[in-house]
């Protein structure tokens, strides 16, 4: 199967990952910094606009979504997390939402609500000083 178009455009960068990780913690760069830029991104333009409006924290100002994937010891696994990570937000991105339906109350919820306010007169009424 041939990836979407919208794959090819985006840039690994190899980082130095976080934590523990022993003598070779300083030597190796394991993490992978995934970097696609929505806005000039070959994505559907409401997919686009989905995007950029997401109050995510791995978006920046510019519209530059950032995945660091650093759970492997492998760079090559680390690119296939973060490139499976980009490829859930953008299906998340692509789904529209259903239009909500307005309903009316059941008849039993309008009669419970009828029924509690009733009980609150009562005690209410019942607060009253006695008149004579």
């Amino acid at each position: 199967m041939q990836p979407p178009s919208w794959e090819d455009e985006v840039e690994f960068v190899a980082v130095r990952a976080q934590g523990p990780g022993g003598q070779n913690v300083n030597k190796v760069s394991n993490a992978v910094q995934l970097r696609f830029d929505v806005a000039r991104s070959s994505l559907p333009v409401h997919v686009k606009d989905r995007l950029l409006a997401a109050a995510d924290r791995r978006l920046s100002k510019d519209g530059v979504l950032v995945i660091k994937a650093q759970g492997s010891r492998s760079l090559e696994e680390n690119k296939a997390s973060a490139l499976d990570r980009l490829r859930e937000v953008v299906a998340r991105a692509s789904e529209l939402p259903l239009p909500r339906r307005p309903t009316r109350p059941t008849h039993g919820s309008r009669l419970r609500r009828l029924e509690g306010k009733a009980v609150r007169a009562q005690v209410k009424a019942l607060r009253a000083k006695p008149q004579e």
